[in-house]
């Protein structure tokens, strides 16, 4: 639909053609309509760099930002979603503090602290799992829809119009060749897509406040998690504390060692006191036990076909996090995609996972 109130063209379709027609240069855009492409152009830069920042913000794990990305395709089959489905730092350190305070057990200080700081862990996970919810809901799925769908509308209508104003400027120079009805009606055809594109570009300048209500939604959802977080981590801060004082309230037990029992060593059979002597093994000097030796490789690794997507690792690569693909130098893996400018995935003898990009060569890059 036209925007009301649209300013129209300064110029009659007959006064551009008396205007124009003469000569040989191509019909030019006003500059009001080259700025507002200029400031279309780089809203969409904006837009499309901040989505993917914010992404890497919440998620660093690039498994864990794949899985981020596919949130709202998961929700909309699921209905409302409260785990995003992946693990967060917070919950991986709260089990391990849990686990190992009751390995402790209840008569320690610090296995009960463990159990305190885990529960507060495990706590914090929950708050970060409905910032990411919220976040992607009301700031990541607003600005996607807007880059798939208002920008790319808009590159479409560029585009047309591109493709009308060469067809009007190649019938302008062959005007006494060709019916005069031929060459108004390329005119028409290109003011008509030169005014969709100018309104589609207006209505999405116009309309930028809604993309500082989604930025607020971002900043709100911080606020409303870091407070939650604050109030835990006091909440933490207090338990242990009293635990400290309770502690330096307490008489401190004193060590006493038991009394020894008298032994009796009996008579002497050996020199070294009775016990027998055996002489340890020699290690040879090829033996796989050394320290200054590398294990051996195995070059057994299934080589993908050279004529699909693939690289090479230039290093060895130990996996830290959950969806990291561990590889050695020299292996050859198949690519499947790249997560941003530092990340693939890739597949090797039926693994699928994460690498970084600085450890491999490419030797088929993927399409564009």
């Amino acid at each position: 639909p036209r925007l009301a109130g649209l300013a129209k063209p300064h110029f009659s379709l007959l006064q551009l053609v008396s205007e124009k027609v003469g000569g040989a240069e191509g019909t030019k855009l006003d500059d009001d309509f080259k700025e507002m492409e200029k400031k279309v152009d780089v809203t969409s830069k904006a837009v499309t760099e901040v989505l993917a920042r914010t992404i890497e913000y919440l998620q660093p794990n690039p498994a864990s930002r794949a899985k981020l990305t596919m949130l709202n395709t998961v929700s909309k089959i699921r209905g409302q979603v409260k785990n995003p489905g992946y693990p967060q730092s917070e919950g991986l350190l709260g089990e391990c503090m849990i686990r190992h305070g009751k390995e402790l057990g209840g008569e320690s200080n610090f296995g009960d602290a463990l159990l305190d700081a885990g529960e507060s862990m495990k706590r914090l996970a929950e708050v970060k799992d409905s910032l990411d919810i919220e976040v992607k809901q009301n700031f990541i799925d607003p600005l996607q829809n807007l880059c798939e769908k208002d920008l790319k509308e808009i590159q479409h209508h560029l585009k047309k119009l591109e493709g009308r104003r060469l067809d009007f400027d190649y019938k302008k120079k062959r005007q006494g060749k060709i019916p005069d009805e031929e060459l108004r009606q390329a005119l028409e055809k290109f003011e008509e897509s030169k005014e969709v594109a100018e309104t589609s570009m207006h209505n999405l300048l116009e309309t930028d406040i809604e993309q500082v209500s989604q930025l607020s939604a971002l900043v709100d959802a911080q606020l409303d998690y870091h407070r939650q977080a604050v109030q835990i981590l006091d909440e933490l801060a207090e338990k242990l504390k009293r635990r400290m004082r309770e502690a330096s309230s307490r008489p401190k037990r004193e060590y006493k060692p038991k009394p020894r029992e008298p032994f009796d060593l009996g008579e002497p059979e050996q020199s070294n006191g009775g016990f027998p002597c055996t002489t340890a093994p020699k290690i040879a000097a090829s033996s796989s036990f050394r320290s200054s030796d590398k294990p051996i490789r195995t070059p057994s690794r299934s080589m993908p076909p050279l004529d699909q997507p693939s690289c090479k690792a230039l290093y060895d690569f130990e996996p830290e996090n959950d969806g990291e693909l561990g590889f050695r130098e020299g292996d050859v893996i198949t690519l499947t995609n790249q997560i941003d400018e530092n990340w693939y995935e890739g597949m090797l003898d039926g693994q699928s996972g994460f690498f970084p990009l600085s450890y491999v060569e490419v030797l088929v890059p993927l399409p564009q």
